[in-house]
């Protein structure tokens, strides 16, 4: 690599085309985010990454939130608790690791009553645990009705989701999963596990012209489950 190459890099860091963040209305540059870089990944206001504004996206037109509805928000981000706390009657958090959230909840043993709430954000977290064990127990603890909004990394090229038996340390993970908690690489049977489970199933995905706009990840889904 030449320093031309290296310089160009650098630039980049700091933000390639201006974006708008339709989270904080923010317009500019965004900045670079993860590893390896993803440019014009992260609002230097409110600090959104791809996905929260993509789930912004969606609430506000095809997939909106029921203003009188009781939300469980798993491993709750800063970005996405900024625009959906004020769009829900009651607005509750919860985190394995018990830090700053409401409930102290493992996702695939919810120690809470069946059919408690309205609505669940699942974003990011199904491709650390027991899938299967997660997906039940969130269609347990939502109401008839109720709805899943659920992210999590998905390859569509591939048939059937990539799990390797022999992963087992974290430089095993991020070597097979591409991160080191990470326990396995969604394909397109997610949708068989997600229907297994009960649920309806929609899907929203950005248009291009959106992506360029907004800064998201061309291809990205939310998978909308509901309770039926």
């Amino acid at each position: 690599m030449d320093i031309v190459q290296i310089t160009q890099i650098a630039q980049s860091l700091n933000g390639k085309f201006e974006r708008t963040c339709p989270i904080c209305k923010f317009r500019g540059y965004f900045k670079a985010y993860g590893s390896p870089p993803r440019w014009d990944a992260r609002c230097p206001v409110c600090r959104s990454l791809e996905r929260h504004r993509l789930l912004y996206l969606a609430i506000q037109s095809d997939f909106p939130l029921e203003p009188d509805g009781r939300l469980l928000h798993f491993a709750p981000e800063p970005a996405t608790t900024r625009f959906v706390r004020p769009a829900v009657a009651e607005y509750l958090t919860a985190d394995i690791s018990g830090h700053h959230v409401d409930y102290t909840i493992n996702i695939e043993r919810i120690n809470l009553p069946d059919s408690s709430f309205d609505a669940i954000i699942c974003s990011h977290v199904l491709e650390h645990v027991d899938d299967r064990s997660a997906l039940s127990e969130m269609y347990r603890v939502l109401r008839p009705k109720g709805v899943l909004y659920l992210m999590t990394p998905v390859i569509d090229g591939w048939e059937t989701t990539y799990e390797h038996k022999h992963a087992r340390g974290a430089l095993e993970r991020e070597l097979h999963f591409g991160q080191n908690d990470h326990l396995r690489y969604y394909g397109r049977d997610l949708r068989d596990r997600i229907l297994s489970a009960g649920f309806l199933l929609d899907e929203y995905t950005a248009s291009g012209e959106a992506c360029v706009t907004y800064s998201l990840w061309r291809g990205e889904r939310i998978f909308v489950c509901r309770k039926g």
